[in-house]
């Protein structure tokens, strides 16, 4: 009988491996060098899966921009037909008297100011919204797995209505003041669809910036008061000032001229369209960069 303080009833020998030990193939694929575009991949994949599941839940993001349209009016007895009404008391207001003061027959004035409002309005909404799209959204998002995209679509989608409402406003005022319209209307198509596109990456970066530094809103909200005077949203460019660079370097001029000069029945300009395809390809480099960088930090910035 072995004795209870024999150590080698205690002991294992040394041979034999104890149960915490690791195997020679643990050891090595502890010491295996991680690839540095490991945590990058991953991030990139999880920000297009995000997007990819928001962009294809249509019915998710549509029903709830027309939500916040019905909220927006409920109680109210015209409901969003207010939306209507605001903007044109807004251009009659406008209309008689900015004419007179630029020395511009009313006819000729008249349609160019209406869209120019209908779309500024629809463009510094939508970016406007876009500062705060996620912040406002945090109490979905640490719920659980929600898409942080189908918001940035929910705010694009509220802004279209939106503008479905103005865009109202311009058959009237075609019709009174004598508007032509020839085949150059639809260059309208591809041009809203250059809008869009850009619009919804802007709120994919815009989104995440705006979520880590919370003064660029304010930024982004005086930025786009001051862009309201220099894009020719109330006035009419001279073929002298053209090639100016406060002019020409500005892309809400160019965003403007592919979707307003198709509905006044001409051609969109050629070089807004050249400056617009720089314009997206820098847009889109940036925008899915940020998004994809930083989609996974974003449940905690907000």
């Amino acid at each position: 009988m072995q004795s209870h303080n024999d150590p080698s009833a205690t002991t294992a020998s040394p041979t034999e491996p104890t149960r915490d030990s690791p195997t020679r193939d643990e050891v090595a694929q502890v010491r295996q060098p991680v690839s540095p575009c490991s945590p990058l991949l991953r991030s990139f994949l999880y920000a297009s899966h995000d997007w990819y599941g928001g962009t294809r839940n249509i019915a998710l993001w549509w029903t709830l921009a027309q939500y916040d349209v019905v909220l927006r009016y409920r109680s109210s007895m015209l409901g969003p037909l207010w939306i209507t009404i605001s903007m044109a008391a807004m251009l009659m207001g406008m209309g008689p008297l900015y004419s007179v003061l630029f020395n511009i027959p009313r006819a000729d004035f008249f349609p160019h100011l209406t869209l120019g409002i209908i779309f500024w309005t629809f463009i510094s909404a939508t970016l406007t919204d876009s500062c705060s799209v996620f912040i406002n959204a945090a109490r979905y998002l640490k719920q659980g797995d929600f898409s942080a995209t189908v918001f940035a679509w929910r705010t694009l989608a509220r802004n279209t209505l939106y503008l479905a409402h103005h865009i109202i406003l311009f058959i009237p005022v075609s019709l009174w003041y004598g508007t032509s319209f020839s085949w150059n209307v639809l260059y309208v198509l591809p041009g809203l669809f250059v809008v869009f596109l850009n619009l919804h990456l802007l709120t994919l970066g815009l989104g995440i910036l705006c979520a880590r530094f919370r003064d660029i809103p304010q930024m982004v909200t005086s930025g786009m008061q001051l862009m309201m005077f220099v894009t020719p949203v109330f006035w009419v460019p001279q073929p002298s000032l053209i090639d100016e660079p406060a002019l020409f370097l500005n892309p809400f001029t160019h965003l403007l001229d592919i979707v307003r000069e198709p509905l006044l029945g001409r051609a969109p300009s050629t070089a807004s369209y050249r400056y617009l395809a720089y314009a997206t390809f820098v847009n889109a480099i940036v925008s899915t960069a940020l998004f994809g960088l930083k989609r996974y930090r974003l449940n905690y910035w907000i």
